[in-house]
Formats: C-alpha cells, structure tokens, sequence
C-alpha cells in the first residue's frame, strides 16, 4: 500500500468541489488544487493575499512573480478576475462569502477543532495568517494533510494539543490515506485507500473512527485522470 501523493490528495480535493463554488486556498498544500480544478467545474478562486478568480500556471507557463498565491506560487489571473487590497480580501473571507475554505492542519480532533497556526514548541514560529478569519467566516472548512507525522504521530486526535486556531469548524479532511466527514458521533471515513485495512487506518488514528458505506479511493484513476 502506497499512500497518496501530495497531488494526488489535491487531485482529489478538486474533484470534490461543489461545481460553482467560490473557493479559498489556504497556505502550503492546498495551494496544490489550483492545478487540478478544471474549467467546466466554474469554481471562482480565492487566496488571501489579495487575489479572486485565478488558475494555476500550466508548467510551461511564464512566471510573473508579481502574481502569486498565499503559497508564493506564481499563478494567472483569469478574465473577470482582480487583484485586491487586503482589507476588501479579509472582508471576503470574513463576511461568509467564501463557500468552502481548505486549509492544512498540525491537527485536527473528532469534533473538527482545528489546529494549524502554531505548535506551541519553543522556537517554533506562529503563522496564523488568515486561517482564524477562515475558519469563523467560511461556509465549509476542509483540511488536506497527511495522515500521520513524520515520525508516524496521529494528526487526527480526540482532543488537539496545540493551540486551537479555531473549535468545532472543519467539516472534512483529506489525507493520504482516506477521506473523512466530521460527524456529532466522531470522524466517518467515506473513502478509504486501496490496500488498507480499516484496523490500520484505524492504529494510525488517535480517535475512534466509524466505517460504515466507506469506499475505496484508487490511486490508479487518479493517476489515469492526471493523465
């Protein structure tokens, strides 16, 4: 068993978001599904920094590195897009104006406490950015991560250990191992990856998990898809 790729999970998050959406990409890896967002979907771009309606640039595209993404990725404005001043930026993530906001996360707990802005450790520098007015003024808050730690430590937990950037927000999360809905009973895997048994999806979870309906994600169609 294979995990999934770093694009591979934004692969996946592109595919599942709601056709006309209006979509913020948060810091780091969810600056990822710019790429995999295709045109018939209709999907209106957001990144905090000051940019709506924008497209990834194809890989033999020319930089303009006074275009870039909260990630610093150089992407293109696309017709009917603009470029925005912080304030009017902010006031679109905080005024619920955002139908879905992915962002990466330190951790995330059975009740979708969020946790993605510090990890309390000393000489580890805070980077809240947006993610607070994220969090309290998008509709739908996804997270895209990876499953586990570096060193195998669970980022799904019963309850978060690093400070909160925000309690009881995140409706969904991507890993590279499965995909999962916050419920009111705990996390509900809706797709699992092929290979995996639900125990070891399970032995690398610091929560309860429920499998019930869960599918399978291949990494095969993904990769058929990209193609």
């Amino acid at each position: 068993m294979t995990p999934l790729s770093r694009d591979d999970i934004a692969r996946r998050v592109a595919r599942a978001l709601p056709h006309g959406a209006v979509v913020n990409l948060g810091i780091g890896l969810p600056g990822l599904v710019s790429r995999y967002v295709e045109p018939a979907q209709d999907i209106v771009l957001h990144s905090e920094n000051g940019i709506i309606n924008f497209a990834a640039l194809p890989d033999s595209g020319a930089a303009d590195h006074d275009s870039i993404d909260a990630s610093k990725r150089p992407v293109t404005v696309l017709p009917g897009g603009s470029y925005l001043d912080v304030a009017l930026s902010f006031g679109l993530m905080r005024g619920g104006h955002l139908d879905v906001a992915v962002l990466g996360a330190f951790e995330v707990s059975a009740r979708g406490d969020l946790a993605n802005w510090w990890t309390g450790k000393p000489g580890d520098v805070p980077g809240v950015g947006g993610a607070m007015d994220l969090a309290c003024g998008a509709k739908s808050i996804w997270v895209m991560m990876e499953h586990t730690t570096r060193d195998g430590q669970p980022k799904l937990v019963d309850c978060c250990s690093y400070p909160l950037t925000a309690p009881a927000v995140v409706d969904r999360i991507f890993t590279d191992l499965a995909i999962l809905d916050v419920t009111p009973d705990g996390l509900s895997v809706r797709e699992l990856l092929t290979g995996l048994e639900p125990d070891e999806l399970q032995a690398r979870t610091a929560t309860r998990l429920i499998f019930s309906d869960t599918n399978r994600i291949d990494a095969r169609i993904l990769d058929q898809r990209a193609r």
